[in-house]
């Protein structure tokens, strides 16, 4: 629907994910909050849209008979109308209480040029007409919905427009002409024009917005063992000043998917309508995830000797053991040994202010290579480690990075007496620092993908975390502006489109009035000129 894409697809919707619904009671994974400030630009935004498409408009022809002054009964036609100018003003976008969003116009006007002929036998008159619409008010129903496969939804539910005046010059300045139109005309043009405006809205959300919403996936691919479902848990919820848009937000295992032991955390949204868009995400994305990978194994290791770096004291071999465990170079002499590593459970987040952090516990088994290829276990050790987590947004996917601290060993259970394991300590330290962590870093560099429709991507993202009455959160602020949400989540600004799609702070000069402007990201970290090929109302 032009370049601006419609601006209510692209910016209010462009949020709104797929899949299938969640269950009665269970919590959304993220949440996606627009409020007044951002349904105005999107207002703004579909004047743009909605002008372009009113110059398309095909009016019909008026004829007829009547009896005109001086002449008697003769025949009229009012044809070639096509619409000259238009301006639309005065736009609002706001939430529809338990239904969707109210989208409205006021102070419009319109000038449709055309040609008139009355004949009356052989006598024949023509020239033509310029008629402007003044007061032009468009009032439009959106009812948001979910699909039952969790797809997002939106219909007109209802349109009515009403023409103020008309004004009409005919030329020649015939008066009997513009009595002529103003009684047999003037109602007549009333009716088509406004039946068009409607028409028009009505085609747009179904050909242009409800498909392009349709281009959602269900569900995304992260790799071979994970996918995400985006799906709407509801309908979205309108009140008073905002809209929220509750999707599913879980990472789930593409081999075999079974339900999640814990749910996410209630999430309850602050007051705070400063901003356009705030986007929230649950820590249940993040621990779902660390499911999925442990239950493939992701992060087990195994450790042998030809993997231990030259310069090593400690070499993984029973002669190497000698001064420290002699026991066990006793019973196996010049034996390698192999170092079998399983995390116990998978590792959750754990938040503070400013911080976030995981704790991993693993077992570690260490078994001797018989010449028969058997391995014999011979002790097993713990290890504890704590890390720092760094999470990253860029234009389209949420990525990380941890940072290790020391680990802590001990010994578990042995079969060749107790020992010291200060030195397969500062072994295993140089494993997981230069091998197991970079591993994992490499897959939370691939991230996960944020759930957008096509070609919208986010700008300038500022990550902050904070803690609050027993829970943390990620704060992630589009823009600046940070508010208060209840466990882990991170906070976008979203604002809207134009015609090189920009997310970031709002245009420099908008203050929420009805002009538009030109539009820029005042970060610009994330620059990007996209359009959209799809259209809103």
């Amino acid at each position: 629907m032009g370049t601006s894409a419609g601006a209510l697809s692209s910016l209010l919707l462009g949020i709104l994910l797929t899949s299938t619904p969640g269950a009665l009671g269970a919590n959304p994974g993220l949440v996606a909050r627009i409020t007044d400030k951002g349904l105005e630009y999107v207002a703004q935004e579909e004047l743009v849209t909605l002008q372009s498409k009113l110059h398309d408009v095909t009016l019909p022809d008026f004829s007829g008979d009547a009896k005109i002054k001086y002449l008697g009964n003769a025949h009229y036609e009012f044809h070639s109308l096509n619409i000259h100018s238009c301006e639309l003003l005065g736009s609002a976008l706001k939430p529809l209480p338990s239904h969707g969003l109210h989208f409205s116009i006021s102070d419009s006007f319109i000038r449709v040029k055309g040609k008139w002929k009355v004949r009356k036998r052989i006598l024949k008159l023509d020239g033509s007409f310029d008629v402007t619409v003044k007061g032009i008010t468009i009032s439009v129903n959106l009812l948001l919905g979910s699909e039952p496969s969790g797809r997002p939804k939106v219909a007109v539910s209802s349109c009515s427009s009403n023409i103020r005046d008309v004004e009409v010059h005919m030329s020649g300045d015939l008066g009997w002409l513009l009595n002529l139109f103003h009684h047999q005309i003037e109602s007549k043009f009333r009716r088509v024009l406004e039946s068009k405006i409607c028409k028009i809205i009505q085609d747009s959300v179904t050909s242009d917005l409800q498909p392009y919403l349709q281009t959602l996936p269900v569900t995304m691919e992260m790799d071979i063992f994970a996918g995400i479902d985006y799906s709407l848990m509801e309908a979205p919820q309108a009140t008073a000043e905002i809209l929220d848009v509750m999707l599913k937000g879980e990472i789930f295992s593409r081999d075999h998917r079974s339900p999640v032991a814990f749910l996410a955390p209630v999430m309850s949204l602050p007051e705070e309508h400063s901003r356009m868009v705030y986007f929230a995400i649950s820590n249940y994305a993040f621990n779902t995830a660390s499911l999925v990978y442990h239950k493939v194994g992701y992060l087990n290791f195994s450790i042998t000797d030809d993997m231990v770096p030259p310069t090593s004291n400690i070499r993984l071999t029973t002669k190497s053991f000698r001064a420290f465990c002699p026991r066990l170079a006793r019973l196996y002499p010049n034996t390698n040994l192999t170092l079998q590593g399983t995390v116990v459970s998978a590792p959750f987040l754990n938040f503070s202010p400013g911080n976030l952090s995981s704790a991993a516990q693993m077992e570690i088994e260490a078994s001797v290579l018989l010449p028969n290829s058997v391995k014999e276990p011979v002790f097993r050790l713990g290890v504890a480690t704590n890390v720092s987590v760094m999470l990253t947004f860029n234009a389209s996917k949420i990525t990380g990075f941890l940072k290790p601290e020391k680990i802590q060993v001990e010994l578990k259970e042995s079969k060749v007496g107790v020992f010291n394991v200060e030195l397969l300590e500062a072994l295993l330290n140089y494993y997981l620092l230069n091998t197991l962590y970079p591993k994992v870093n490499d897959k939370l560099a691939e991230g996960f993908p944020l759930p957008l429709l096509k070609r919208i991507q986010l700008y300038d993202p500022v990550l902050q975390i904070h803690k609050v009455s027993g829970f943390s959160r990620v704060l992630r602020n589009w823009g600046g502006g940070l508010v208060s949400f209840p466990g882990l989540q991170a906070i976008t600004q979203w604002v809207g489109p134009s015609p090189a799609l920009q997310l970031g702070k709002p245009p420099r000069g908008w203050d929420g009035s009805g002009s538009a402007g030109c539009h820029e990201a005042v970060h610009g970290s994330f620059r990007s000129a996209t359009s959209m090929g799809a259209g809103g109302i």
